[in-house]
């Protein structure tokens, strides 16, 4: 067996390769194959040294996992088959580690294309879905139920390992428990999510629709976020979970009278990012201060929107009618305050308004 000390300019090119094609295996949209699915889940139960499991499909994570706390509270379910998946992938880094004989280029190519995925398929990908589906569940059955405690495999949680151990068996020539990796990449592979147990394993089909934003978070405009094939969706906006009485209409049709009446912070938030301080100005009718040279000290005087007051300058472009509005300290007592606030001390007699 050979020992790895470093890394060839060939192999560090390669890095991006895999991570890349485990972040498209992650984010695939596409319907799984019930067939290799099915297969790809026995493989596992077998090399576990389970019986095989009867094997339920269903469209959606959460259709699924209706299923599974019904199961649940009948007590006819038996955790045995806990985190499958985490037994097998220890085993094979294991194998991985001792074969690169410097703990150093082990430990950073770890990071580099374990973190590198983290961040580009999302890093509250599987929390996002979790923390939705726990509270639906809640209110499926109406009682406590923790849905984070529950014994899942969620693929595009998975995939950063397996990209580490595809580039390590594949470039590295660590050849240690292919067997496993054979099984285990199947998995990932092949199914969505997984509910295993001792007698049923859950599977669920992948989202028809994933959609981020520039900074890969969850974000949609007037649609879900996440959706899946039997209706069931998710919807988000920069990253931030919003109900679908707000994720289904574009903020563009946002209303400002709805800050009045939203007692989440975070949500007051999005929805002030979404409408923009112009239109809340008009709509929640912003008290006057002050005013200089088409500048306008504003105030908006709601605890619902804020806990202290929000004070904007507005400002008019003389040759367009142009209006912008930006959020100034609430200390700000004059326009000629705000105006030098936002231009970092400048006097404003010291510069003109451009057009």
């Amino acid at each position: 067996m050979s020992l790895i000390e470093k890394l060839t300019p060939e192999q560090e090119a390669l890095i991006p390769v895999y991570r890349d094609k485990w972040r498209q295996i992650a984010l695939s949209t596409e319907r799984i194959d019930r067939e290799k699915a099915a297969e790809a889940v026995k493989a596992v139960y077998q090399f576990m040294d389970f019986d095989e499991p009867e094997i339920l499909f269903f469209d959606s994570p959460y259709a699924a996992l209706k299923e599974f706390s019904l199961q649940l509270y009948k007590s006819s379910f038996n955790q045995k088959a806990y985190k499958i998946d985490n037994i097998i992938l220890r085993s094979i880094r294991n194998q991985i580690h001792f074969q690169i004989e410097s703990k150093k280029i082990a430990f950073s190519l770890y990071l580099e294309i374990i973190n590198y995925l983290k961040i580009n398929i999302s890093p509250i990908f599987s929390v996002f879905i979790l923390d939705k589906f726990n509270k639906d569940i809640y209110n499926l059955h109406h009682k406590e139920f923790r849905v984070f405690d529950l014994n899942y495999i969620a693929s595009e949680s998975r995939v950063a390992e397996a990209s580490y151990i595809d580039f390590c068996i594949s470039e590295l020539n660590c050849n240690s428990h292919l067997q496993e990796w054979f099984v285990y990449q199947n998995l990932i592979k092949n199914c969505g999510w997984i509910f295993p147990d001792e007698r049923i394993a859950i599977v669920c089909d992948r989202p028809i629709h994933i959609r981020f934003d520039n900074e890969n978070r969850l974000h949609a405009e007037g649609e879900p976020a996440i959706e899946y094939a039997d209706g069931y969706s998710l919807y988000s906006y920069n990253g931030v979970t919003l109900p679908e009485k707000y994720g289904k209409i574009h903020p563009q049709e946002w209303q400002a009278q709805w800050l009045l009446t939203e007692t989440n912070a975070e949500l007051r938030r999005v929805l002030i990012q979404g409408i923009g301080y112009s239109r809340i100005c008009q709509d929640l009718q912003a008290i006057e201060l002050d005013n200089w040279a088409g500048y306008t000290l504003l105030r908006i005087d709601n605890d619902f929107i804020d806990i202290e007051p929000i004070l904007l300058l507005k400002m008019t472009c003389p040759s367009t009618g142009f209006i912008h509005v930006l959020r100034v300290p609430p200390n700000m007592v004059s326009a000629r305050d705000a105006i030098r606030w936002i231009n970092w001390g400048l006097e404003p007699d010291d510069f003109i308004i451009e057009t």
